[in-house]
This record gives structure tokens, C-alpha cells and sequence, in this order.
């Protein structure tokens, strides 16, 4: 059993909080940290897209075309501060062996948030997601590829964040006007895009809703699923309990990113009930990661969010009781 956080972090610090994870948690992360301009996780995503260009307007990025050379200022300036958060991570994990996880975000919240050049979202027009998606794959093997060569002891493990999925899928993503939805994508064709970053290292798909699309992850080739465990409903825990008896990893979200940080025993209560409840063997508890239950962006400070990972590890020794009993 083990911890990671989600990726997003308060505070613009990104020194300390490099520091902060080598030492917290199990699987250490490149944090992301919102609060600095182009530190967000589609600002991110974008620095790592390959042979697209990109603008920032008022409502968000926009594509504006194909080639890096025409690359706008504010996408430049996102390479920037990722190559800048890079030359941290290589400084403060010199000599590291172990996981070390990178996060993305997915290709169909990508298509849901980003414009097309003459309007409304990538979504609208099954070519340009495609194309999409394949710039965004071969860029993230492009980061990876980085990754790996300054960190040349590190075992990559990539998360792919699909928070806007099931909103795709259902059909619930409003059209530029406002007055109407994007046609919903189906399963297949959702796990056709995904598979497209399943290759290049183990993926874990992380995606906090109530239901969140299970076995589109796992079809697409996902390693894990990350969810938060306090959304979940029972049709959630059906599919969450088929993916872990065929061993998929579960990165169990227990930790709330914001308001009293529980006990441990509280924040493990929910999981191990559940797992009772179900029936499944308790030794595939061993096999789950903890979590915060998403980013940690929204918590106060990064007193507390640090306060928050080190509570993961006290998680594990309860649900390690409860896999033993």
C-alpha cells in the first residue's frame, strides 16, 4: 500500500513543494501550483502540446493553428514555467530511484475546454479532437521522454486527469451559445482516444465524480483509477470492485481537500466499510493507494496541505489493519 497526492498544490513555492513530496509521500509528484499565471493543469497540458499552437482569451485557450513556430506568448510562457518547474524536479530528485508520477490533462477535457480557431469548443468536430489527442500524445511522450533523462532512476507513472469525461459522455457539455449541448461521445469512442496514452508509461485515470467511467479506463489500458471516495455511489463500487479483482490498482481519495482534517481512522472508515459491503477479499486492500481526495489547490494554506499528505501514511497503517484482519 501506498500514498501520492493528485498533482495540484496552494502556494507558488514550487521548491518547497518539490521538497515536500520526495519526503511525504510514497509516490512523489510534479506538483502543479494554480496560484502562479500558467500553472494550472490546462495551462500545463498546453506547454506540452505538440505541433499545435495555442492562445489564452478571456474565456480560455484557443487553438490558433499547427507548428510550434507560431506558438503564442502566453503558450511560450507556459513551456517556460514548465521547463522552469523541470530544472527544480532534476535539482531536488538528483540521484532518486523509485515512482515518480506526472500528470496531463486527458484528451476529452482538453476537447471540452479548449476553443477551435474560428469558435466554439474542440469537442464540436470529431476530426479536430483526433488531431487533438494525437498532439497531446505525442507531446506527452515528448515530456516523458524529458522526465526519464533528468531523472534517470525514476519508474514514470503518468496520470491522465478526466474530470470533464463524464459530462462528454453524457452529453452535458453546453455548446458556445449556451443554448445547446455538445452531442455525447460513446464508450468506445471514448477509450479510442484514451488508449492513445496508455503505452508510454503505467496510467492511472483520475476522475472524481460520482460515477466516474470506470470501465472506459480500464478498457483504454489504465493501470489505476483515481477517484474520490466520498462521491461514489453504489453503481461506482460495482465497477470500482470488478476493476480491483482484475487488478487494477485503486488510488482511494480519503483525505477532503478542504474544512477539518479528520482522524485517520475517520478518512479510512468509508473505504474499509465499503469493502466489507462488497465482499472483496481483504487483501487486495495491500494493493490500493491513498490519497487526498482530489488536488490540494483549494486548501487554505500549504501549512495545510502538507498537513493533509502526512495524514495519508497514519491511512495506511488502519486499512493495513483491516487488510490483516
Amino acid at each position: 500500500m501506498t500514498t501520492t497526492g493528485l498533482g495540484s498544490v496552494p502556494g507558488d513555492d514550487i521548491r518547497e513543494w518539490m521538497r515536500v513530496v520526495l519526503e511525504l509521500v510514497d509516490i512523489p509528484f510534479l506538483p502543479e501550483l494554480p496560484a502562479r499565471p500558467y500553472g494550472d493543469m490546462l495551462s500545463r497540458t498546453v506547454a506540452v502540446l505538440s505541433e499545435l499552437a495555442a492562445d489564452l482569451q478571456p474565456a480560455g485557450w484557443r487553438l490558433t493553428g499547427g507548428g510550434d513556430a507560431r506558438a503564442s506568448l502566453d503558450q511560450r510562457r507556459a513551456r517556460a514555467l514548465l521547463q522552469e518547474d523541470l530544472d527544480v524536479l532534476e535539482e531536488y530528485a538528483y540521484g532518486y530511484e523509485g515512482p515518480l508520477k506526472v500528470q496531463v490533462t486527458g484528451p476529452w477535457t482538453l476537447a471540452a475546454a479548449l476553443e477551435r480557431p474560428r469558435g466554439d469548443k474542440v469537442l464540436a468536430d470529431h476530426g479536430a479532437r483526433r488531431d487533438l489527442a494525437q498532439a497531446l500524445a505525442d507531446g506527452v511522450e515528448q515530456h516523458l521522454a524529458d522526465v526519464r533523462k533528468r531523472v534517470p532512476g525514476a519508474e514514470l507513472v503518468l496520470q491522465v486527469d478526466e474530470p470533464g469525461l463524464p459530462a462528454v459522455l453524457a452529453g452535458a457539455v453546453p455548446t458556445a451559445s449556451g443554448w445547446s449541448k455538445h452531442r455525447s461521445v460513446d464508450g468506445p469512442g471514448a477509450v479510442e482516444l484514451l488508449s492513445m496514452f496508455t503505452t508510454a508509461a503505467p496510467t492511472i485515470v483520475h476522475c472524481c465524480a460520482a460515477r466516474p467511467p470506470i470501465e472506459v479506463f480500464t478498457k483504454s489500458g489504465a493501470t489505476g483509477v483515481a477517484v474520490d471516495v466520498s462521491l461514489l455511489g453504489n453503481a461506482a463500487w460495482d465497477q470500482i470492485a470488478i476493476a480491483a479483482e482484475a487488478g487494477t490498482t485503486l488510488y482511494a481519495g480519503l483525505v477532503p481537500t478542504t474544512g477539518p482534517i479528520p482522524a485517520a481512522d475517520q478518512a479510512a472508515a468509508p473505504l474499509v466499510r465499503r469493502w466489507r459491503e462488497l465482499g472483496l477479499d481483504p487483501a487486495l486492500l495491500h494493493q490500493i493507494t491513498i490519497t487526498p481526495a482530489c488536488g490540494l489547490a483549494a486548501a487554505p494554506s500549504p501549512a495545510d496541505a502538507r498537513a493533509r499528505l502526512e495524514l495519508l501514511r497514519r491511512i495506511v497503517e488502519i486499512v493495513g489493519e483491516a487488510a490483516e484482519a
